[in-house]
């Protein structure tokens, strides 16, 4: 009885502790290192052009999931200015996207997403991995549809919804439960720690002295 107690109390201790977060490095690692701006930017190229995204910041909402929001910069080279972008995704804590929004920055000129939520008529009746899949191709295509209006046609610029868009999917990829993370620190861990063998007892056997090739053995009588 006392031990399906025990059990009963870590099954509860371990969900009340169950949350979820966001593999920052594994993110960096899919956009090519977090190699520059100090380790907290990545460089990368998408479709011909230069983009930079940094470190995304986290905090926890209410309801015990986590709000990301990531800076993605459109590099523009040294004779103009960069434009600049924010990614917002809001996460339940059992790991699913809840809405997104993003908006552009384009010398002087701001272009605003719609909050795309999975709860509204964006993902109605799409579980799962397709409610995640249809709000950042709505995202993308709101966008697209509000820079076109602006006339702009600088390829980097009208690539910028689609460069969004990768990072939101790879966002969506680097989702991690909290639970699931504890495990590979430990392993971590243990594969650090030196690997001994067993000992074995020092032998106190003489030397056999054993003679070479054409050497006479004397055999005493």
């Amino acid at each position: 009885m006392m031990i399906r107690t025990a059990l009963i109390l870590s099954f509860l201790v371990s969900t009340l502790h169950a949350g979820v977060t966001l593999d920052i490095e594994a993110y960096g690692k899919s956009l090519g290192g977090w190699k520059a701006k100090s380790k907290n930017a990545c460089d990368y190229d998408l479709s011909g052009s230069e983009y930079r995204t940094y470190k995304p910041e986290i905090t926890p909402t209410p309801d015990g999931g986590i709000f990301a929001s990531v800076r993605i910069d459109h590099r523009r080279g040294w004779l103009a200015s960069d434009d600049h972008a924010v990614l917002e995704v809001t996460i339940d804590k059992n790991g699913s996207i809840v809405s997104a929004q993003s908006n552009l920055a384009l010398q002087g000129k701001t272009i605003s997403s719609d909050v795309i939520r999975t709860g509204g008529n964006v993902g109605q009746g799409v579980p799962g991995v397709g409610a995640a899949v249809k709000v950042g191709a709505d995202l993308t295509a709101d966008l697209s549809s509000k820079l076109l209006r602006e006339k702009i046609v600088e390829p980097g610029r009208v690539n910028f919804p689609a460069a969004v868009r990768h990072n939101y999917n790879l966002i969506y990829q680097a989702i991690r439960s909290t639970n699931d993370l504890a495990p590979k620190q430990d392993e971590a861990k243990k594969e650090e720690e030196p690997v001994q063998g067993p000992v074995k007892p020092p032998t106190s056997a003489a030397k056999l002295d054993v003679p070479g090739a054409g050497e006479k053995i004397e055999l005493k009588k």
